[in-house]
C-alpha cells in the first residue's frame, strides 16, 4: 500500500495573515494539492488563528472532495468547533501559545484522563480521532487506552537530526518509529508520520510499511516558492511512491 499524503496548508494562510489581506488564498492552495495527488488536506486551527481561521475550515470543509484532517489542541472552544465542522478526522495536537510550531508529541500518558473527554466526544460524533505522539510504547498504549483509532507518530526530531547532517543521531530515532509503528500496528492502531519532513528525509519514512499515511505542510509551502505547488506536491509524492515500492514514477 503506498502512503496516503496529507498536505497542511497553514503556512499559505501565514503569508496571508502577514498583509491581513485575502490571498494567498489556503482554500485555493487546497485545490491544487488535490490536483497535485494529495489524498487528503490538513489544516490546524490554533487558539490565537496565528494562520488557518474558522472561515478557513468553514470552506475547507465544502469546497475541497478529499478527506479534511483538522488539527486541534485538546480544548473546549476547539472541540465546539470540531463538532459543528465534521472534519472527516481530527488529530488532537499539544500547542502552546509562545512556540513556533508544535515542538513535540502530546503527552496522552500523562494527560490520560483530560483527553478522554474530547476523544469519546470526537468518535461519538462521527470523526476519526488520531493522536499526535512521540515513538514510545507507553504513549501507543495510552493511545489505546483512550480509543483513539489512529496515532500520528512525531518525525520532528528525525527531521531535525536530518538536517543538522546527525546521521548516526537520525537513524537511532529512525529505529523508534520504525518499533513504535510496528508495536502500534500489532495491537491494531492505524499509524501515520509527520511533522518537518523534506524531500531528502522523507524516503526512509514513508518506507516503514506499517505507515498509512504521511502529512507534510511547510516545507511543501516553503519550496513551493521557488518551484510552484503543484510540482513540489507531485515530486514528494514521487519520492513516497519510490521509497516505498521502489520503482520510480
Amino acid at each position: 500500500m503506498i502512503p496516503r499524503l496529507g498536505v497542511n496548508i497553514d503556512h499559505v494562510a501565514t503569508i496571508r495573515n502577514a498583509r491581513g489581506g485575502t490571498y494567498p488564498d489556503p482554500v485555493k492552495a487546497a485545490q491544487i494539492a488535490v490536483k497535485a495527488g494529495a489524498d487528503g488536506i490538513t489544516a490546524h486551527l490554533r487558539e490565537d488563528r496565528r494562520h488557518i481561521t474558522d472561515r478557513d475550515i468553514e470552506r475547507l470543509g465544502s469546497e475541497i472532495d478529499v478527506p479534511l484532517n483538522l488539527e486541534m489542541a485538546a480544548t473546549d472552544e476547539m472541540l465546539d468547533i470540531a463538532l459543528k465542522a465534521k472534519p472527516h478526522a481530527a488529530c488532537i495536537v499539544p500547542e502552546k501559545r509562545e512556540e513556533r510550531t508544535t515542538e513535540g508529541g502530546l503527552d496522552a500518558a500523562g494527560q490520560h484522563n483530560h483527553l478522554a473527554h474530547f476523544v469519546r466526544a470526537l468518535k461519538e460524533n462521527g470523526t476519526r480521532v488520531s493522536l499526535f505522539i512521540e515513538p514510545a510504547q507507553h504513549q501507543l498504549e495510552a493511545a489505546l487506552s483512550l480509543g483513539a483509532p489512529v496515532v500520528e507518530l512525531h518525525t520532528g526530531a528525525y527531521a531535525d537530526a536530518c538536517n543538522a547532517g546527525e546521521q548516526e543521531r537520525a537513524m537511532r530515532i529512525l529505529d523508534d518509529l520504525r518499533k513504535a509503528a510496528d508495536f502500534g500496528t500489532r495491537k491494531g492502531l492505524e499509524v501515520h508520520a509527520g511533522h518537518g519532513l523534506t524531500f531528502e528525509s522523507v524516503s526512509p519514512i514513508a518506507a516503514i510499511p506499517e505507515v498509512i499515511e504521511l502529512n507534510i505542510g511547510h516545507f511543501l509551502i516553503s519550496e513551493a516558492i521557488f518551484c510552484g505547488l503543484h510540482e513540489t506536491i507531485t515530486h514528494m509524492r514521487d519520492l513516497i511512491v519510490l521509497a516505498r515500492t521502489g520503482v520510480p514514477q
